[in-house]
């Protein structure tokens, strides 16, 4: 094998085979295959696509680089659940718990925020003494006595991936979708879970901005879950709004306490029981009532238990951010369009979020939403509060919201955007 010859198959729209995908891979992960070289076969893998054998095959040769967890002993069946990220996309803070109180077992895998996306992770980490750091062995123990787990993958897992996931992000090739379907795939199979729920998200604060491409990623990687024995269903869900009110740490996790306790926004509320009703028929539990289990309590009693067992203090005040800054609607109206996109972008700037992975965060940044569109505002009073320990970012962050949002006039029509967009299967 030599990796040119690969490049210039994909290069000149030809099919890789399974020994070269298999070998560049391996050679890429070992060091054999340069960076140089693996960016040009991305950038040509993102020009000419791969076919759905091709993408399995590459799938399954990220997945052969690590190690793949076991999660047979549980007494429970498992179900995950990946987003492709957005702005207040705090779902996977009560959805882990109360699949769990369901009774599913949840080993939730998870990220960090990079640009206008928030990360899993940097939340929970706003809750003092809670780790995202945990031995495999702690990870089953904890899934073992609480039924759901959230923290970061290990380094053991797919590590083509995440070499080859820094290159993409320096090279052009993010939007590729056979490495964006094969990468978060390799992960999650990689994983061990049973069943797999995709929240693909489609609009302005999304990776895929049409309904065609969220779609064409969604069937790929449903497509990728069941060739690999896992049973794998997508929602497409909308990212042109935030969901729920608040975009930041430890914002969005007093926001996901608040459902947890019976209360909290309908969108996010909606959208984490539609996500659990679908987790638990992928798991074989399909009478099971999480509405029932939000209601009762029990979601956030296991709440409460997996935050103790990875180290935090669930009772622990959250952070605040020391500065605020209010902007008022400049005139009354109907709220007809709120960015998504811009709102990540302001929090990100008010530093919710970093521009790079080895950048801090700060837990109590971020905006909270005080209208979505649909609502009926009045001038002068709040429409978003801005919090930061750092004052000087305001001006940084307000230049997005400049443009962020449309008021129509009293009266005007609105027809909402449905939460849940499509289901592939």
């Amino acid at each position: 094998m030599d990796v040119i010859t690969v490049i210039r198959t994909k290069r000149d729209r030809g099919e890789l085979t399974d020994a070269q995908i298999d070998w560049v891979i391996d050679a890429y992960t070992r060091g054999e295959v340069a960076d140089e070289q693996m960016s040009a076969l991305a950038m040509a893998i993102l020009l000419n696509g791969m076919n759905r054998r091709e993408i399995a095959r590459w799938t399954a040769a990220m997945i052969a680089s690590g190690e793949r967890m076991d999660f047979s002993a549980l007494s429970r069946p498992t179900a995950d659940k990946h987003s492709t990220g957005g702005v207040g996309d705090k779902i996977t803070l009560p959805l882990a718990p109360l699949v769990a109180a369901c009774g599913a077992a949840v080993p939730q895998l998870s990220g960090r925020g990079l640009g206008h996306t928030g990360g899993t992770l940097d939340k929970l980490e706003s809750i003092p003494g809670w780790r995202a750091l945990l031995s495999n062995e702690e990870m089953l123990s904890v899934l073992d006595t609480t039924g759901a787990v959230i923290c970061a993958a290990g380094d053991g897992l797919a590590p083509a991936d995440k070499k080859l996931y820094a290159l993409r992000d320096v090279t052009g090739t993010v939007e590729a979708i056979p490495l964006i379907a094969s990468s978060i795939m390799s992960k999650k199979i990689a994983e061990g879970t049973g069943s797999l729920v995709l929240d693909v998200k489609v609009g302005s604060g999304a990776f895929m901005k049409t309904l065609d491409d969220a779609r064409e990623l969604a069937s790929t990687m449903v497509g990728l879950g069941t060739d690999h024995g896992v049973r794998t269903v997508a929602l497409l869900t909308d990212m042109a709004t935030p969901l729920g009110l608040t975009a930041g740490n430890a914002l969005e996790v007093r926001e996901s306490i608040e459902v947890l306790a019976g209360g909290g926004p309908s969108d996010v509320i909606e959208l984490t029981l539609a996500l659990a009703r679908e987790m638990l028929t992928a798991a074989g539990l399909p009478d099971a009532d999480p509405a029932k289990a939000l209601a009762d309590g029990s979601a956030m009693d296991v709440w409460r238990r997996m935050i103790t067992a990875q180290g935090g203090d669930p009772d622990a005040p959250l952070p605040t951010a020391r500065e605020t800054h209010t902007l008022t609607a400049p005139s009354s109206g109907v709220l007809t369009r709120l960015d998504a996109y811009a709102i990540g972008v302001a929090a990100w700037r008010l530093g919710a979020g970093r521009a790079r992975k080895e950048d801090p965060v700060q837990a109590g940044a971020g905006i909270e939403l005080h209208a979505k569109p649909g609502d009926h505002i009045t001038e002068g009073t709040p429409l978003l509060t801005l919090h930061t320990d750092t004052p000087d970012r305001f001006p940084y962050a307000l230049e997005p919201l400049s443009t962020a949002y449309d008021i129509a006039t009293p009266g005007t029509p609105f027809e909402p955007t449905p939460v849940i967009l499509e289901r592939i299967a």
